[in-house]
């Protein structure tokens, strides 16, 4: 038989055996086009009505405990990762400098409470001494003005004594002159027996009289000056008492002045005490802050004492981790937050525990974590180009979810919030 002829005879089935392979291919990309369409929708589905990030970690309360007062490490009472209860003292310094303290304080505040007592009993006597001093004053100054015008009065009565002492004193001198005269004149004419005798003896005995009483009239006017002298003397002198009770009223009358002077001092002295009082709470609160203790309940990391060590106020020694209260910040981007709300049900998965923790959405931050950056971006200036941001949420673990506290701050976890309510 020809050649060519039987391999015209064999064309027809060639062909065929090609069409039903390329039949039989189109059926598998079929197939594998429509597993694609429904695992793409499963997909769809099974991720429906849920957010999800893996830029989330564990979050809890960090706290530094640091030194409040200066000294040196005489005691350390914890080591690395242990667990402490809130008010454990953790570290003591030496005391005795802040004893020294607290005891003068004490001295100090003693004596500024024995001023401050001294001067509040100074208040009352000298407003007593203040009260009397000025009653009586008043009382001497008006007596002393009452003796004023009473020898005032003496004067004037011992001077019209005097005047009329005096005008006795001429009358009598004028009658003695003139009985003188009558006697010198009857003298010669008794002489001549031309009077008799009786009448002349008369005359002397007239004379003698008038003399005698010129003279007792010379004394009471000598009794008077003196009277008049005596009462003048009397005047000066109650002139200066009245003087003298003035000034001595004047002086009473700063007693007000003095009461207040008085006051002001006790009231400097009970500030004093107040000051002193303050003085002694600090360095009794300073003696306390010699034992470091721990603020809350957790596990100390970072120790950075040792015994001997002199530390500074404000130095850091531990890191204080509470893991009783933990939770997760999760940062969604801004367009997975569309239906985001507080309370929705979500579930964490946290890498370095092999289980699923429940939880709740407990809120969404106020900004977006760029705004909270040392230099958040400034879209003002320069080539702006919109980036999706991320938006911290907190998600809380629900009660009873880590009884042994596995979840440590800063261990990666992928949470994911359903945001549709479960049926």
């Amino acid at each position: 038989m020809d050649p060519k002829v039987e391999s015209k005879t064999d064309t027809p089935d060639t062909t065929s055996a090609s069409e039903g392979r390329f039949a039989g291919r189109g059926r598998w990309l079929a197939l594998a086009a429509v597993v694609i369409v429904i695992g793409v929708l499963v997909y769809l589905w099974m991720t429906a009505g849920r957010v999800s990030t893996d830029d989330a970690q564990v979050d809890g309360h960090i706290t530094q405990v640091a030194a409040r007062v200066a000294g040196p490490v005489t005691k350390v009472n914890v080591k690395e990762n242990q667990h402490v209860e809130a008010g454990a003292v953790l570290v003591e310094l030496d005391p005795r400098d802040y004893q020294v303290a607290v005891d003068r304080a004490r001295a100090e505040l003693a004596d500024a409470q024995a001023n401050a007592a001294g001067a509040a009993t100074g208040i009352p006597l000298t407003q007593v001494t203040t009260e009397t001093g000025v009653s009586t004053a008043t009382g001497g100054l008006e007596e002393a003005q009452a003796a004023v015008g009473v020898a005032d009065k003496q004067v004037e009565a011992a001077r019209a004594q005097l005047v009329a002492a005096q005008a006795r004193q001429r009358e009598k001198e004028a009658t003695a002159v003139k009985t003188t005269r009558d006697v010198e004149r009857l003298k010669g004419l008794v002489a001549k027996e031309e009077i008799a005798q009786q009448q002349y003896d008369a005359a002397v005995s007239a004379g003698e009289a008038a003399r005698a009483s010129a003279d007792a009239a010379r004394s009471d006017v000598s009794a008077a000056e003196s009277a008049v002298a005596v009462a003048e003397q009397r005047a000066r002198q109650a002139r200066g008492a009245a003087t003298q009770a003035q000034a001595a009223l004047r002086a009473s009358q700063t007693g007000p002045d003095q009461l207040r002077v008085t006051k002001a001092r006790a009231d400097v002295a009970t500030a004093r005490v107040q000051q002193m009082t303050a003085a002694l709470a600090q360095a009794e609160l300073n003696l306390q802050r010699t034992k470091i203790i721990a603020p809350s309940a957790g596990v100390i990391s970072r120790k950075a004492v040792e015994v001997g060590q002199v530390i500074q106020p404000g130095q850091p020694l531990f890191a204080s981790v509470s893991l009783g209260d933990v939770w997760v910040t999760a940062n969604f981007k801004e367009t997975q937050l569309k239906r985001v709300q507080p309370g929705q049900r979500a579930k964490v998965e946290v890498d370095g525990v092999d289980r699923v923790f429940d939880a709740h959405v407990d809120s969404i931050s106020a900004a977006t974590g760029a705004k909270f950056s040392l230099l958040p971006p400034e879209n003002a200036t320069g080539n702006y180009v919109k980036v999706v941001q991320r938006i911290p949420v907190k998600i809380v673990l629900e009660a009873g979810q880590d009884p042994d506290h596995r979840l440590r701050p800063g261990m990666s976890v992928t949470p994911t919030i359903y945001t549709k309510p479960s049926r």
